[in-house]
């Protein structure tokens, strides 16, 4: 099932080698996956599978999860057994837990070898990933910048944190080790597609990108979809993690839409509603809430016009799978197919009827009619 209408790429997407995360390309031409990161406490292995098992049903394509202790790396035999998407595993400082982690089941480290200061323990650590099919990513923040960096460059820089990142890159190259991804984020949206427009330029591996600590669920997905629109709209992205204080469910809706808003991305039920003016006949945002609320864990494409009038109604109608279009005296025009299908009146329930005729055409689209009330 398509929608009738799908935006198209702006741009050709940057050429960058290809990384295995499990069973998921990164790089090489592959979609750009979608990531989110539990925050669970890994070793309530209960909690932690369900958290696992509802960004995957959002649409997750990889999950991270922290491993700051050996009961977490313990717990990842058990949660890989059951996810059903590849697990990343969470490292900082201690070289035995990304040897465990390896071990015991996870498709990626992330971790940046020169917090491991001696050689033979990266040795170590690249030997476990080679050994065991995983591959790792090299994640550098703004906010935890080597202090020579940081002094070097006069902060924490685009310069500086491409330096950091290529200085890591540099330690696994040495043991002969590519399969690894890449990372540069920032809080400061410009800083974020400042340095990855560097790294991009600089390396040939699969970049993972993401405006880190970006805020709560609202002010998070609007400034993330700035920084990530802009770098997504340049090419540069392989995969990419929306970072939400909150319900990590949330980054994944938010980073579906950013792709499918640039055309890097199909499915979803995708909800297109006027802004409303005083020719609105209806109530147009109540009826798409609810539409969204109703729809919005669809993963097939369809995409749904709810217009309060006559003026742009019938023309996004005609490029939707379903349109309504607000009429006079209560009585609206409804589209299937880009054809018209007749009329609907709101009636006494007002919105209410309008939001379960439009939800009995989706359903019947989807196939969802079977059982419904």
């Amino acid at each position: 099932m398509s929608a009738r209408y799908e935006a198209e790429p702006l741009t050709a997407r940057r050429v960058s080698r290809s990384v295995r995360v499990g069973d998921v390309q990164v790089g090489g031409g592959a979609p750009i996956s979608i990531q989110s990161m539990t925050n669970t406490l890994t070793a309530d292995i209960a909690a932690t599978e369900a958290q696992i098992r509802a960004l995957a049903d959002a649409g997750a394509d990889i999950v991270r999860v922290s491993c700051p202790d050996e009961e977490s790396t313990a717990a990842l035999k058990t949660l890989t057994r059951a996810a059903t998407v590849p697990l990343v595993a969470d490292i900082h400082f201690h070289y035995r837990r990304a040897i465990e982690a390896a071990c015991n089941g996870a498709a990626c480290l992330r971790f940046n070898p020169g917090n491991i200061s001696e050689s033979g323990r990266v040795r170590e650590v690249v030997r476990a990933a080679r050994d065991n099919g995983c591959s790792i990513r090299i994640g550098v923040n703004s906010g935890s910048l080597e202090r020579d960096l940081l002094e070097r460059y006069g902060g924490p820089t685009a310069e500086a944190l491409v330096a950091s990142v290529l200085r890591h890159a540099e330690f696994l190259e040495e043991h002969d080790f590519r399969e690894y991804k890449v990372s540069c984020k920032a809080s400061e949206v410009t800083l974020a597609v400042r340095s990855n427009r560097l790294l991009a330029s600089r390396t040939d591996a699969p970049i993972h990108i993401g405006i880190t600590e970006s805020g709560s669920a609202r002010t998070g997905s609007l400034r993330s979809a700035v920084g990530l629109g802009v770098l997504l709209a340049e090419g540069i992205g392989d995969t990419l993690r929306v970072s939400l204080a909150g319900d990590p469910v949330e980054e994944v809706r938010v980073a579906r839409m950013i792709l499918r808003s640039l055309g890097l991305r199909s499915g979803g039920v995708l909800v297109v509603a006027c802004p409303g003016c005083a020719r609105q006949q209806f109530d147009v945002g109540r009826v798409a809430e609810a539409l969204e609320s109703r729809f919005g864990e669809r993963v097939e494409t369809l995409r749904v016009s709810v217009m309060g009038c006559v003026v742009n109604g019938p023309g996004e109608a005609l490029g939707s799978d379903i349109g309504l279009t607000g009429g006079g005296r209560g009585t609206h025009q409804v589209y299937v197919g880009g054809e018209r299908a007749g009329r609907v009146c709101a009636g006494d329930g007002g919105e209410d009827e309008l939001v379960e005729e439009l939800s009995r055409l989706v359903e019947e689209r989807l196939g969802l009619t079977q059982g419904r009330q």
